[in-house]
């Protein structure tokens, strides 16, 4: 190191040394209950500054405000935004020590279950259908629904543990809210009982066992299963490839340059404007304007939203067509959802709208089929009578048996005439190969306020025309016919109900409690000293997601508050304080207990921390109130 450098360096330290002293000693630094008002600023505000902004040509600053409030808009969803009815009443709970003796010793470590019941009606038997439910549960039963929430079904005398997960979770003045997804089974025209056990401290985040993968950051993600292979655009977050799990691999792309946009299958969603000048794709965005991605064992989610780009955006940038288009992915199915809903915010005249499309670049398929609206799957071309009324299309190959079809199952508007349900399939289209496209407006101008919607799935399997089309049309009776989810009225308990084994996992069944209480108290000591006054520990931020201990070895997964502080060891090796607020690294703190040899600090971004998280505490030490 030279002098010059070595004296900067002295010269940097002096002055962390005064400032650490002024921050101590000063009064202006000393512990205060702030408020969030004060320390952010409003909606309307912002919108203020924006217009003022705008009138006096000051373009920067009006794109910095747009962020700004973008921001704001984020965080108020994130407080207050209506999850949705219970489908049990939040204060409609049983206990589980109301159980038999033998579901309640396997049940043991759980204090509560909700009863869901699960009824088929259309004669069709289901294995593995994915079904959801979005429950409200007192906030004092509970401290992590994403820990704590398990779903088991009733076999006869026993109760089953079922995969499950839990997501979109919140909190709301008193209670909690979450979106609890899994694949259930039912006899055909039966009625099956769940319970969605909770209220246990001690549960750890689930591990199931899962075909489903999923890799990469933000929307452009790889994700797989046992039956395909499935890229998403890093631009766009369209289906880009899809590859077939079979022995030959197949590849569904589509090549060549497109409309200068990036490659990909589904082309979809779309529209032309009144004069025929221009079509606003969303496969012409950048990047995605908005989106929101939920992982999990049993289901990826990847859903996106915005207004369509032109081809010479941002020169025309309307806003009249809102669109917005999720993607569903599951553990062992051979198929996937795709819903969406195109909604106009203002009067605008079309001269075409798209919300379906699929292009196959080589010539893959040798036949295509397609479906009627009664559910049966006819070959070849669409007969005149059917052209503007089609159910599903597809392709398959003779040969190889490979197939790719979609069953359209609710294609339907608000505030139009009734849709056009095209989309008859072409197997070979100029530049690429098999394509179907779907035009279903029926008016040319659409009113402020229509919406149109759509829930499609696509399925890839093995395919001859006798057991395929069996197999397909089975398919969609029960997809049109989805189990219906209602409150259980009461467990059908059997004269002598039995039991095997357990539901907790090592460290669940309270045989823990002690030394978790002991680490969840410890990590009240690791701050963030980045809040300078507010005294605010880690487990009061939420920043802890779950807690697991195997022998002496202290397991926990983390999370930062955003990407923009992405480093965890911040909080496990600990920084210089330049303030009152005193902190200890998490590993140093936790090793300080008896019987901790070693502490591993996981980092995770999924789910992304949010002020849902924050406890009645942290809210308070926020300046938030503790109730929304």
């Amino acid at each position: 190191m030279s002098i010059e450098n070595r004296e900067g360096h002295l010269s940097s330290v002096r002055a962390i040394a005064f400032v650490t002293i002024f921050c101590v000693t000063s009064p202006a630094f000393a512990q205060t209950t702030p408020s969030a008002e004060s320390m952010t600023d409003s909606f309307e505000t912002k919108m203020k500054l924006l217009e003022e902004a705008w009138a006096k040509g000051d373009f920067d600053l009006a794109r910095s405000l747009t962020h700004s409030l973008r921001d704001t808009v984020a965080q108020t969803q994130n407080e207050e935004e209506n999850p949705g009815p219970s489908l049990v009443e939040t204060g409609q709970f049983n206990t589980v020590d109301s159980l038999p003796a033998g579901w309640r010793e396997w049940a043991k470590g759980w204090s509560f279950y909700k009863l869901v019941t699960i009824s088929e009606s259309a004669g069709e038997e289901r294995i593995s259908e994915p079904v959801e439910v979005q429950l409200g549960f007192p906030a004092e039963q509970t401290t992590s629904l994403a820990r704590e929430i398990r779903v088991a079904r009733q076999v006869g005398a026993q109760l089953v543990e079922v995969p499950s997960q839990v997501y979109h979770e919140c909190r709301r003045g008193e209670e909690r809210h979450a979106t609890i997804l899994w694949l259930a089974d039912s006899g055909a025209n039966a009625e099956e009982q769940y319970l969605i056990l909770y209220g246990n401290p001690d549960a750890e985040l689930p591990d199931y066992p899962s075909d489903l993968v999923t890799e990469g950051d933000g929307y452009g993600l790889d994700i797989t299963n046992k039956h395909f292979r499935i890229a998403l655009s890093r631009q766009t977050g369209q289906i880009e490839r899809m590859t077939l799990k079979r022995e030959h691999g197949l590849e569904l792309f589509s090549g060549g340059e497109g409309h200068g946009e990036p490659p990909g299958i589904d082309w979809a969603h779309d529209y032309v404007d009144g004069d025929n000048f221009q079509k606003f794709r969303i496969s012409l965005w950048d990047q995605c304007p908005e989106y929101e991605v939920v992982r999990g064992p049993l289901c990826t989610i990847v859903r996106r939203w915005g207004f369509p780009h032109s081809p010479l955006h941002p020169l025309y940038t309307p806003a009249r067509l809102h669109i917005d288009v999720e993607y569903r992915f599951y553990t062992g199915l051979p198929w996937f959802h795709k819903s969406s809903e195109m909604k106009a915010v203002q009067t605008f005249d079309a001269a075409a709208l798209r919300d379906d499309e699929w292009v196959f670049s080589g010539q893959s398929f040798t036949s295509s089929m397609w479906m009627t609206r009664e559910g049966e799957l006819r070959f070849g071309e669409v007969d005149a009578e059917h052209l503007d009324d089609i159910w599903g299309v597809g392709f398959y190959n003779e040969t190889s048996q490979d197939s790719f079809m979609a069953l359209f199952l609710d294609h339907s508007a608000d505030g139009l005439p009734e849709l056009k349900h095209t989309g008859a399939p072409l197997s070979f289209y100029r530049w690429h190969g098999p394509v179907w496209s779907r035009y279903p407006l029926p008016v040319k101008t659409v009113p402020q306020g229509a919406g149109l919607r759509q829930k499609n799935a696509y399925l890839s399997i093995p395919f001859t025309k006798e057991e395929g089309k069996r197999a397909i049309e089975e398919m969609r009776r029960a997809m049109r016919a989805p189990l219906q989810l209602s409150p259980g009225a009461g467990l059908n308990i059997p004269k002598s109900p039995t039991q095997s084994g357990q539901l907790a996992r090592p460290g669940e069944g309270g045989e823990q409690s002690e030394i978790k209480q002991q680490i969840w108290q410890a990590l009240r000591d690791c701050k963030d000293a980045q809040l300078y006054t507010a005294d605010i520990n880690v487990v009061d931020l939420g920043l802890v997601y779950d807690v697991r201990v195997r022998g002496d070895v202290v397991t926990l997964v983390m999370a930062m508050p955003h990407r923009g502080r992405p480093l965890i060891d911040y909080f496990t090796h600990g920084s210089i304080a330049v303030h009152s607020t005193l902190s200890v690294p998490v590993r140093e703190r936790l090793e300080q207990l008896a019987g901790v040899r070693q502490v591993v600090v996981e980092q995770t971004w999924a789910p992304g921390w949010s002020s849902n998280r924050l406890t009645d505490e942290g809210r308070k030490k926020l300046g938030f109130r503790s109730s929304r």
